[in-house]
């Protein structure tokens, strides 16, 4: 199983990117996925969750600006980002989540993709 993020790079202030996270080795229907960050000398922090049943979830400091979605038919989830500011600029992390009908909790991370946000 395997996590990987795409679409990272320099975008100015007021900007938009897309980043996308192909799962692969296992159907992304069943899992809950999230986007986190981290920030230079900052913990890893959670941004945006989607659910199996397409609920979102938002952390205050991006919602209204930031768009969590995901296409299982590509088994691809994405962290669409607009009004980016220089205070967004991370390290980005897909991870994927669920509890298998043993009771076994299987948790999967991408290798990170840089977001810089300067002029």
């Amino acid at each position: 199983v395997q996590l990987v993020e795409f679409g990272g790079g320099l975008v100015q202030p007021g900007g938009s990117l897309t980043l996308p996270c192909a799962l692969s080795g296992t159907a992304l229907s069943l899992y809950v996925t999230y986007w986190y960050r981290q920030a230079p000398g900052k913990k890893r922090e959670q941004v945006a969750r989607v659910t199996r049943g397409d609920i979102t979830t938002y952390e205050e400091f991006v919602e209204g600006r930031f768009t969590i979605s995901r296409d299982n038919a590509k088994n691809t989830v994405y962290l669409q980002m607009n009004s980016l500011k220089p205070e967004d600029a991370a390290i980005y992390f897909c991870n994927a989540k669920r509890i298998t009908g043993m009771n076994e909790e299987l948790n999967y991370w991408g290798q990170g993709t840089q977001v810089t946000v300067s002029s």
